[in-house]
């Protein structure tokens, strides 16, 4: 339309043709605006038609080839893939690994593809790992958070992956077990919308993984149990431990990333348990995160070190070492070795011998999830004592 304000109403042209009358002006249209206004208006149903007929025109042109082109496609991405592997070879020094059908797993100086790719050239520090279907189907690995615990589980199983995809690996040198499965446990979240919550998530997870895995399977969990109350969270942990190295039940290789320090004690008392931590060095109240993997078993967290590395207000601090000494003075701890059942149902300490019974009726009438830290503590001096009388 032409619009036209009032004070210039009497200069409108006769052929001019009204269209709207507003309060300060008036539209008009012509002839040659109406025929191209419908111009416009069936342009676009116009293209699409034409673009329809040419694309059943390319479709009838083309039926006659698919086969030949959905094989040529289909070699193009496998020539793209082998290519990418290739140049990421190249690039970043992989090596080809040995395939075996033995089940040992073999990863000398081995990294993870991605973090690696992340960091300066050459900082990335490398890690062994040597698992077999005998005496080191499962690692169990502690260590503080932010030590490089999820990440070397991680870099391990992305090495197998690779291999199968027919990749080179980022190691220097490595043997690979024939795998079914790869199956994973890390960093769940909640399910809002079907109303699970990060624990049931978790234990989904690990209900399909037990149901499953085989043999040949590799298996990564990372902190089992941590979203509930911590004896339920061990007890799970633990009763996990035990069913997937169980040659009879699954007897995978496993690898096992907790803080539940107690399971540290099933080296020894299950066959095809290892411990490992990663390294750590202390410098007064902090602590350094060598990233480094090593044969044995953390004897602490360094919780509280990391939460000051993290920024949490020193009073802070200082109340949770207070509350960690009397925490320790309780020696929780030393009743893990009595869990463990013998294949004759006698259990190996004496956890639960005579005089312990008294012990353990006492502990069936507390009601754990409503104490108190401190009344928790005094409940465990007053167990000590029984036991003592």
């Amino acid at each position: 339309y032409i619009e036209v304000t009032r004070s210039n109403l009497d200069q409108v042209p006769y052929r001019y043709i009204r269209k709207q009358t507003l309060a300060n002006c008036e539209r008009y249209i012509t002839d040659e605006l109406k025929e191209m206004e419908a111009r416009i208006i069936g342009a676009e149903e116009r293209a699409k038609k034409l673009e329809y007929t040419l694309f059943v025109d390319l479709r009838d042109r083309l039926k006659n080839d698919l086969k030949r082109l959905i094989d040529t496609a289909q070699a193009i991405g496998a020539l793209d893939a082998l290519c990418s592997f290739a140049v990421v070879a190249k690039k970043r020094g992989y090596i080809r690994p040995v395939m075996r059908e033995d089940g040992v797993l073999t990863i000398e100086k081995g990294r993870h593809p991605v973090v690696e790719a992340m960091l300066p050239a050459r900082s990335f520090v490398p890690n062994a790992c040597k698992m077999d279907m005998d005496k080191n189907r499962m690692m169990i690995l502690t260590g503080p958070n932010m030590a490089g615990k999820s990440t070397y589980m991680r870099q391990v199983a992305l090495t197998v992956l690779m291999a199968h995809m027919g990749c080179f690996v980022p190691a220097n040198k490595a043997e690979i077990p024939l795998t079914d499965r790869i199956f994973t446990r890390v960093g769940a979240s909640d399910d809002l919308a079907s109303g699970q919550s990060t624990f049931m998530v978790e234990m989904s997870e690990v209900a399909a993984i037990l149901r499953h895995a085989t043999s040949r399977s590799l298996v990564v969990l990372d902190e089992i149990g941590r979203g509930t109350a911590t004896f339920d969270g061990l007890a799970i942990a633990w009763a996990v431990v035990e069913h997937m190295v169980n040659t009879q039940n699954i007897g995978c290789k496993t690898l096992f990333a907790t803080h539940y320090h107690e399971l540290t004690e099933l080296e020894g008392r299950l066959e095809g348990v290892k411990n490992y931590r990663v390294a750590v060095r202390e410098q007064g109240e902090d602590i350094i995160f060598l990233r480094r993997i090593e044969r044995g078993g953390a004897d602490k967290s360094f919780g509280i070190q990391v939460a000051r590395l993290a920024g949490v207000p020193q009073p802070v601090i200082e109340r949770a070492r207070a509350i960690l000494r009397q925490l320790e003075q309780a020696d929780v701890n030393r009743t893990a070795a009595g869990i463990l059942q013998n294949k004759t149902g006698a259990m190996q300490g004496g956890f639960f011998d005579v005089s312990g019974m008294r012990v353990a009726e006492r502990l069936r009438t507390l009601d754990i999830q409503n104490m108190t830290p401190m009344q928790a503590m005094q409940a465990l001096y007053d167990l000590q004592a029984l036991l003592e009388d």
